[in-house]
C-alpha cells in the first residue's frame, strides 16, 4: 500500500514538474516575441519619426517661400510696377491717338499747301502776262500762300525757262558725243524728262571734258527740275556755275535755281537769285523773263 502511495506522488510529482518546466518555456517565448514586437515598434517609431521631421522641415521651407511670395506681393515694390506699366499703357494710348490726329493733320496741311501753291502758282502768271485781277484771290493770306512749300508744279515748263538746246557749235554729226547730246536735248523737249535726265547724265559721265558739258549739266538740272527734285536741280545748276561760270548757260541755270526755290518755298532766296541774275547777266535771253518773274514775286504781300 505504501508503495502505491509512493508511486502515486512519484507520479503526481513529476506531472507538477513537467507543466512547470512546460510553464517557463512559454514564458520565455513570450518575453522574446514582446522583445522582437518592442524593437520592431521602436524601429517603426524611429523612422515615423525621421518621416515626421523631414515632414516639418518640408512645411518649414514652404511656409518661409509663400511669407516670401507674399511680402512681394504686399510689396510696395510691386505695386510700383504695376502702377508703372498701367501709366505706360495709358501714355501709349495717348500717344496713338495723338500720332492718329497729327497724321491727320499732315495730310490736311499738305492738300492745303497744295491748294494754296496753286492759287499763288496762277496769280504769279496773271502778274507776268499784265492781265488785270491779280491780286484778286480767295485766299485771304497770299503771303502764306506764296512760301508754302508746294506740292506739285502747277506752271508749265516753258513758263520757268527754255528747254535746253544747244548753244554752241555743233560737233560733228557723225561722232557719238553729238548723238547722245541731241538724244538727250529732243527726250527733253518730248517732255520725256525721266529719260532725258539718264542720257544727260550718260553724257556727262562718257564725255566730263566736252565742251558741251555745261550744255548737258543745264538739261540734266532742268530734267530734275521738270521731275520735282528741286533739289537736285539747284545742287546741279549750282555745279554748273562753279565749273563755268561765263557759259552761256550760267544765266538759265540761276533762273532755274530761282524757279527751283521758289518750288520750294523759298520766296525770299528766289527774289535775291533774280537779282544777281539781273545784275550779273544783264544781256542775256533770260532777262525778260527773270524781270517779270521778280516783279511778280515782288507784288505777292
Amino acid at each position: 500500500m505504501k508503495k502505491l502511495i509512493l508511486a502515486s506522488l512519484l507520479i503526481v510529482t513529476a506531472a507538477f514538474a513537467a507543466q512547470g518546466h512546460a510553464a517557463l518555456f512559454d514564458d520565455k517565448e513570450a518575453r522574446k516575441k514582446i522583445l522582437e514586437l518592442e524593437a520592431t515598434t521602436t524601429t517603426q517609431h524611429q523612422a515615423a519619426q525621421a518621416d515626421l521631421a523631414a515632414l516639418k522641415k518640408t512645411q518649414q521651407v514652404i511656409e518661409q517661400r509663400l511669407a516670401e511670395i507674399e511680402a512681394i506681393t504686399k510689396g510696395q515694390g510691386l505695386l510700383d510696377m504695376q502702377n508703372q506699366i498701367e501709366g505706360l499703357k495709358q501714355e501709349v494710348a495717348k500717344l496713338k491717338g495723338e500720332l492718329e490726329l497729327a497724321s491727320h493733320n499732315v495730310n490736311l496741311t499738305q492738300q492745303r499747301q497744295k491748294d494754296l501753291y496753286g492759287d499763288a502758282d496762277a496769280r504769279l502768271r496773271k502778274l507776268e502776262q499784265g492781265q488785270p485781277g491779280a491780286n484778286a484771290s480767295a485766299n485771304p493770306n497770299p503771303v502764306a500762300a506764296a512760301e508754302a512749300p508746294p506740292a506739285s508744279v502747277a506752271a508749265p515748263v516753258a513758263t520757268v525757262a527754255a528747254a535746253p538746246v544747244a548753244s554752241t557749235p555743233e560737233p560733228a554729226k557723225n561722232s557719238q558725243e553729238y548723238q547722245l547730246l541731241e538724244l538727250a536735248h529732243g527726250l527733253a523737249k518730248e517732255a520725256k524728262y525721266k529719260d532725258a535726265f539718264n542720257a544727260y547724265d550718260k553724257f556727262l559721265k562718257d564725255y566730263p571734258n566736252s565742251a558741251y558739258a555745261p550744255d548737258a549739266m543745264y538739261g540734266l538740272g532742268y530734267a530734275q527740275f521738270a521731275l520735282k527734285n528741286y533739289k537736285s536741280a539747284m545742287a546741279t545748276q549750282q555745279k554748273l556755275l562753279d565749273a563755268h561760270p561765263d557759259s552761256p548757260r550760267a544765266a538759265d541755270a540761276l533762273f532755274n535755281i530761282a524757279n527751283s526755290q521758289f518750288q520750294l518755298g523759298m520766296v525770299p532766296a528766289a527774289k535775291k537769285t533774280l537779282r544777281d541774275l539781273l545784275a550779273k547777266y544783264p544781256n542775256s535771253e533770260v532777262i525778260p523773263a527773270a524781270q517779270k518773274r521778280l516783279k511778280a514775286l515782288d507784288a505777292i504781300k
